[in-house]
């Protein structure tokens, strides 16, 4: 969303970014657009969503906007109701098919619930767009509309590959249910390599307990959530990053994953899932190893290859070099702009 807003202030426009703060939440940085944070009290579950959803409407309904964007389906219900009381624009930027995330899919009455809610708005949100082409092409099929690709691309930076003499195995990002720590970690224990963990969410005190289990506290560290900045360096050192999910939701298995680029632009081979967007980009530069199912041997026998094929890991680095030219922030920050030009011609 910084890299989205960031982009909208510079082209001219006034951007104003609206969420929600948790108990954890950082204070706020001084960003080129605005931003507000509404508190409230529970963390989750359905009364979380009641009242920020009241809270935005009321917010939304009673400030100067030219239009609303709605970022994935937890916000879309109060800017449909208040862009269509005030008839003014909407926009539907869909970072996930929020209807088949694993969080939903696996909970028969909050699918029923955000299935409805996905049908009574998306089909009223015509111009839109989203991080890949499955996705776009999930849109176009279920509810007629035509999404523009704008993928979670890192902004391309003058960069050269660091001495890495401590040699490390990466996962960044939310450590939530369906990233496929109940395979990694015991497969760590074949693995010489220690593994850093940067990163927090609902499957962290599991994950920590499952590396007690295992008995690898000296191999694995937890360092919660770390400062972007921070995680660059650290991406940029790493040897091996992961990329992995469990695909019991299309969401899931559909998915391109902001890591994926994160560590393509740092330069650092990966461990990924042989999903759909990933073989695309694979196909066009070979910098990950991608697997079929994730499970603990075939996780196991991919870090080893990883660690210890040095002109493989070689070829890896060098292709996600010339990869990271392809695929940045820059080239889709013309797509999203095109978005708004046209949205206001």
């Amino acid at each position: 969303m910084i890299r989205i807003c960031t982009s909208l202030a510079n082209a001219g426009y006034d951007v104003e970014l609206v969420g929600r703060s948790h108990k954890n939440s950082k204070p706020l940085s001084k960003k080129s657009f605005q931003q507000k944070r509404f508190a409230i009290g529970p963390d989750k579950g359905k009364m979380m969503y009641l009242l920020f959803w009241i809270r935005l409407f009321f917010y939304l309904l009673f400030q100067k906007a030219d239009a609303l964007c709605a970022i994935d389906l937890d916000t879309i219900l109060p800017v449909y109701f208040v862009s269509r009381i005030r008839r003014i624009k909407r926009v539907y930027d869909a970072h996930e098919l929020f209807t088949e995330m694993q969080e939903v899919v696996t909970r028969p009455r909050e699918k029923k619930m955000w299935d409805w809610i996905e049908k009574v708005t998306v089909p009223n949100f015509p111009v839109g767009y989203t991080i890949g082409e499955c996705y776009a092409d999930v849109f176009r099929e279920k509810y007629d509309v035509q999404y523009s690709i704008v993928r979670n691309a890192t902004i391309l930076r003058p960069f050269s590959i660091p001495p890495k003499p401590d040699k490390y195995i990466l996962y960044q990002g939310a450590v939530n249910v369906g990233r496929c720590f109940e395979f990694l970690i015991p497969a760590m224990q074949h693995i010489e390599m220690p593994l850093i963990i940067c990163g927090a969410g609902n499957f962290y005190d599991e994950a920590v307990m499952l590396t007690k289990q295992y008995k690898l506290e000296h191999k694995i560290t937890f360092k919660g959530y770390v400062p972007p900045q921070e995680l660059k360096t650290i991406t940029e050192k790493a040897w091996v990053g992961i990329t992995l999910f469990e695909a019991v939701g299309p969401s899931n298995r559909l998915s391109m994953a902001n890591r994926f680029f994160d560590y393509m632009h740092s330069g650092v081979p990966q461990l990924c899932m042989a999903y759909p967007e990933y073989e695309r980009v694979n196909a066009n530069f070979e910098l990950a190893y991608l697997i079929e199912e994730p499970n603990i041997d075939n996780i196991a026998k991919a870090l080893s290859t990883l660690i210890y094929d040095e002109s493989y890991h070689r070829k890896l680095q060098d292709n996600a070099m010339k990869a990271r030219e392809v695929y940045n922030w820059q080239e889709e920050e013309i797509r999203l702009l095109k978005v708004y030009e046209n949205l206001f011609a």
